[in-house]
């Protein structure tokens, strides 16, 4: 296991064989936000992305929380005429900019993104969770969007995220009214992939990602692009995009290895070409 460079202690990185893990640490604030956890997402990230070595994100937290999200004693000093000082349009970009350098990247990251949730995931901190891939979460993990109890809307994408995983009735529940959901609710909903035992949840959540870690990143990089495109484009639009990344994955040496690896009945080696 090697160290990933965040360039904070806020957000811990490291390289577990093929599956980079990025934890949020700030456990006495339960994990909330921070610039330096903004700034560490937009050191690291990059960094997955290019490096070939890495074949899956995971994303949790240190503490037994995932992220709580924003700091509400932040708020509170900031009310109070505390700590900086910004208009509402500086807000407003620094926003933009933080939701982009989080919940953005890990859209366009080329490679499968698990949230591995240990605990609580509150606020921004479900937010990010939703902008995942996956979610793999403990049985007595809690998952709030909590915006509506400190009279807030929401932001890094639960608007858009959530009403695609549960429908938007039960969405506007979850936001309107900021519902506790158990693990065991959110799996029966589809909200999360996968409930472990908490006892089991650092191992069950690392083989989760090694599965991943395991298919052809080729194949997963234009399942990934695939399926997203599918929520903006017309049927024709995704049938063109499907058939042309259907035979370039059948032009790569990874799909040659897969079809002599059926035939050998024994796993394939997938090189990432």
């Amino acid at each position: 296991m090697t160290e990933l460079n965040t360039g904070t202690d806020k957000l811990l990185g490291r390289v577990h064989g093929p599956v980079a893990v990025l934890s949020f640490n700030r456990p006495e604030s339960r994990n909330a936000l921070s610039d330096e956890i903004y700034d560490g997402f937009n050191t690291a990230l990059p960094q997955v992305a290019q490096r070939d070595d890495i074949r899956v994100l995971m994303v949790t937290g240190e503490g037994g929380a995932f992220c709580s999200g924003g700091d509400v004693k932040g708020f509170r000093a900031s009310h109070a005429g505390e700590g900086e000082s910004m208009t509402q349009e500086e807000s407003l970009d620094r926003l933009r900019r933080n939701q982009m350098w989080i919940s953005g990247a890990f859209r366009k990251l080329p490679k499968p993104v698990v949230a591995a949730i240990p605990g609580p995931a509150a606020g921004a901190g479900f937010s990010i969770a939703l902008a995942a891939d996956f979610r793999v979460a403990t049985e007595s993990a809690i998952l709030v969007s909590a915006f509506s109890t400190i009279g807030a809307s929401g932001d890094f994408g639960s608007s858009w995220f959530l009403p695609r995983l549960i429908g938007e009735a039960k969405a506007k529940e979850f936001m309107f009214l900021s519902a506790r959901v158990s693990a065991s609710e959110a799996l029966s909903l589809g909200l999360i992939n996968r409930m472990f035992a908490d006892a089991e949840f650092d191992d069950a959540a690392m083989a989760f990602c090694d599965e991943l870690a395991a298919r052809s990143p080729i194949a997963m990089r234009m399942q990934k692009e695939n399926i997203q495109r599918s929520f903006d484009a017309d049927v024709a639009t995704a049938l063109d995009a499907e058939a042309t990344a259907m035979v370039r994955a059948m032009s790569t040496a990874d799909h040659r290895e897969a079809v002599a690896a059926f035939f050998d009945k024994r796993t394939p080696n997938y090189v990432g070409r």
